[in-house]
C-alpha cells in the first residue's frame, strides 16, 4: 500500500514538471500559438489590435470604427459584417479573410496583403489602397472600378502592383 502510495505522488509529480517544462518550452522558445478568438457583435471602437497575431479570429457584425490593426496577422479572420471605417490595416495580412459585407470606409490599407480575401459586398469608399495586394480577391465590379481610380503603389511583401492585382484598365 505504501508503494503505491508513493508511485501516485511521482507520477503526478513528473507530470507537473512535464506540463512546466512543455508551458516554459513554448514561451522561451518563441513559438507563439494564435488562438482564434471571438469578438463578434463587440464595440470596440478606437482598440488596439496592431502588432498581434489574431488568425482565424472573429469579429462578425463588430464596431471596430477607428480601430488600429496595423502590422497585424488577421489571416483567416472573419470581418463579415463589420465596421471598419477609419481603422488602420496598414501593413496587415488579411490573405484569405472573410471581408464580406464589412465597410472600409476611409480605411487605411496601406500595403496590406488581402489575397484570396472574400471581399464580396464590401464598402471601401474613400479607403486608402497603396500599395495594397488584392490577388485573387472576390470584390463587386463597382467597387473595383472605385478602388481603381484611387490604386496605385506596389505591395512590399509581395512585390505586386496594386493596379494589376485589381485588374485595373
Amino acid at each position: 500500500m505504501n508503494f503505491r502510495l508513493s508511485h501516485k505522488i511521482w507520477v503526478t509529480i513528473l507530470s507537473v514538471l512535464l506540463w512546466v517544462v512543455v508551458a516554459i518550452t513554448a514561451i522561451m522558445g518563441g513559438t507563439t500559438t494564435a488562438l482564434a478568438l471571438e469578438y463578434n457583435k463587440e464595440i470596440l471602437i478606437e482598440a488596439d489590435f496592431s502588432g498581434r497575431d489574431l488568425t482565424d479570429s472573429s469579429f462578425t457584425k463588430a464596431n471596430l470604427r477607428q480601430s488600429n490593426f496595423s502590422n497585424a496577422n488577421l489571416s483567416g479572420v472573419s470581418f463579415f459584417a463589420a465596421n471598419l471605417e477609419s481603422a488602420n490595416l496598414e501593413g496587415a495580412n488579411l490573405t484569405n479573410a472573410t471581408l464580406d459585407s464589412a465597410r472600409f470606409i476611409k480605411a487605411n490599407l496601406t500595403n496590406a496583403l488581402l489575397e484570396g480575401a472574400f471581399a464580396a459586398s464590401a464598402k471601401f469608399d474613400g479607403a486608402i489602397v497603396d500599395g495594397a495586394d488584392f490577388t485573387d480577391v472576390l470584390l463587386r465590379q463597382d467597387e473595383q472600378k472605385k478602388l481603381c481610380k484611387v490604386a496605385k503603389g506596389t505591395n512590399p511583401t509581395t512585390g505586386r502592383d496594386t493596379r494589376d492585382t485589381l485588374f485595373c484598365p
